[in-house]
Order: structure tokens, then sequence, then C-alpha cells
């Protein structure tokens, strides 16, 4: 029985963010129903806000899910990995690029 199109299962690998890790919205996010006291399909977060990673939780034991305040809405909006982007981390190479030169003297 296949997954779809969601097969892969993130919890195998460490979380992409950490607490404390100050990341911005990739897309926009509306209420799907889960977030109380607001509207079905009221906007929640607008691409490019910017907020800081609060906890990390699990979903269906196969997705992480972030929990990220967004200060200047005073909100609380758990997200996918996918959602976010990191604002303190740059993107570290693959380890293949970043082992080809490792122990070569020049």
């Amino acid at each position: 029985m296949s997954l779809g199109r969601e097969e892969e299962v993130e919890i195998r690998r460490p979380p992409r963010f950490m607490p404390g890790e100050r990341v911005r919205a990739t897309r926009h996010i509306k209420n799907d129903g889960t977030y109380p006291g607001r509207e079905i399909g009221e906007n929640l977060v607008r691409k490019g806000d910017e907020g800081y990673v609060r906890d990390i939780g699990t979903f269906l034991q196969q997705f992480f899910i972030y929990a990220v305040e967004w200060v200047d809405r005073g909100t609380v909006v758990g997200m996918r990995a996918r959602e976010l982007m990191s604002l303190d981390n740059a993107e570290a190479p693959c380890s293949a690029e970043s082992n080809t030169n490792e122990g070569t003297a020049r």
C-alpha cells in the first residue's frame, strides 16, 4: 500500500530546523480548520513573514512539525519544513562536495 506523494519519512533524519532558529515562510498558510479561533481559509502566515522556531513535534510518526512563533502576528503556527527556510544557517554543501578535497594538501 502506497502513501502516494508523501512516501518519505522525515523523522528518520535529524530535524532541519532547531528551536531558536530564525526562519522565513516560503508560502502562504491558511487555516485548514485546525487553528482555533480563526475561520477556515483565513490567512495565518504570509509568504516572507519571519519568525522563530519554538518547538519541534511530529505528525503521524512521519513528519516534523515546527511550532513557529510569528512575532509580528503574535501567533504560533505549526509548519512543515517545506514551508520554511532558515535565516540563520546557510545551506551546507552536500557531503560529496565537502569530502572531495578532504585529506589533500595544497
